[in-house]
């Protein structure tokens, strides 16, 4: 039995309701509390799988921001390549933004491999 998302699919590609697509047509002499049940689910069904599918998108266009912004952070640091160690450091302002300049350089250079491979990896895992 396929999922709701892949009966939204089917269903679209044939031009059939959903609830026609895992059994045969629910005949019209059958009680109208039946056939009201029938479309009800068919439309909760086309809800969920609207929502999985705006989900998937969220998720996929967050993992490519994600590495596009680890990309740039790290092209900035390479640009900026440790001239901040050439600071005065007898100024405590200059010595306390060198400090916190080298420190987070220190912890994004040893994240950001694992960050980047995070990204891409629900990137590729979120598409379609």
């Amino acid at each position: 039995m396929p999922d709701a998302e892949m009966l939204v699919a089917i269903g679209e590609v044939l031009g059939n309701p959903v609830s026609t697509l895992p059994s045969e047509t629910v005949p019209t002499s059958v009680p109208g509390g039946l056939q009201a049940l029938s479309e009800k689910l068919e439309v909760l069904n086309d809800q969920f799988a609207r929502a999985q599918e705006s989900k998937r998108r969220v998720l996929h266009a967050l993992c490519i921001a994600i590495a596009v912004a680890t990309t740039l952070a790290l092209i900035a640091l390479a640009s900026i390549g440790g001239s901040y160690l050439e600071w005065d450091f007898s100024n405590p302002e200059y010595a306390v933004a060198g400090t916190m300049l080298h420190r987070f350089e220190w912890i994004f250079a040893r994240m950001a491999p694992i960050i980047l491979a995070g990204s891409i990896t629900g990137a590729v895992a979120s598409r379609k």
